[in-house]
C-alpha cells in the first residue's frame, strides 16, 4: 500500500463543507469522479459500518466496505476497510478482499479566515494511484463547485 494525498481550499466555513461532503444526496455528486451512481449505505457514526457502492462493469453491485474508527464533527473523518463487494456480494475471506484490509481512507477539514481547507489522505494499491490521482481532484473540484450553490 501506498500513501496518496489530496487537498482542495474551498471558500465556505468549515461545517457547510462537512455537511455537503457527507451528506448522501451531494456524495452522490462529487463521487461521481469514481463512478457514476456511487453511493454509501450506513452511516459516518464512529464505529458504524458503511458500504461505499456503485454499479459494476455488468450492472451488478461493487465496492468496499469499512468502519468508520473515528469521527470527529466538521474536524476528521476515517475509514478502515475490510472487505469488498463483488457481484453484490459481501467478501471479507477471498485474496483480493485481504489486500484491502486495513485500508484508511481519511479526510481532513480546517478552517481560517472562511476558507475551508480539505485534507484526504488514503492508503492504495499502486496499481490504482493513477485512477486516483486523476479522479480524487475531480472529486474534490466538484465538492468546491457544490459548496457554492449552497
Amino acid at each position: 500500500m501506498q500513501k496518496l494525498r489530496y487537498s482542495v481550499r474551498i471558500n465556505a466555513p468549515v461545517h457547510t463543507v462537512w455537511t455537503t461532503m457527507l451528506d448522501g444526496a451531494t456524495y452522490r455528486d462529487w463521487t461521481r469522479a469514481f463512478s457514476e451512481g456511487s453511493y454509501y449505505e450506513g452511516s459516518w457514526d464512529q464505529g458504524s459500518e458503511i458500504r461505499f457502492v456503485g454499479p459494476g462493469e455488468d450492472g451488478s453491485l461493487s465496492g468496499m466496505i469499512g468502519r468508520v474508527v473515528e469521527n470527529r464533527p466538521d474536524e476528521f473523518v476515517c475509514v478502515e476497510y475490510f472487505g469488498q463487494i463483488v457481484d453484490g456480494v459481501d467478501d471479507t475471506t477471498s485474496e483480493a478482499a485481504r489486500q484491502w484490509a486495513g485500508a484508511r481512507e481519511a479526510y481532513s477539514f480546517s478552517e481560517s479566515d472562511g476558507v475551508t481547507t480539505v485534507e484526504v489522505e488514503l492508503d492504495s494499491e499502486e496499481s490504482f494511484a493513477a485512477f486516483f490521482d486523476e479522479a480524487w481532484p475531480k472529486a474534490l473540484e466538484r465538492l468546491r463547485d457544490l459548496v457554492a450553490v449552497r
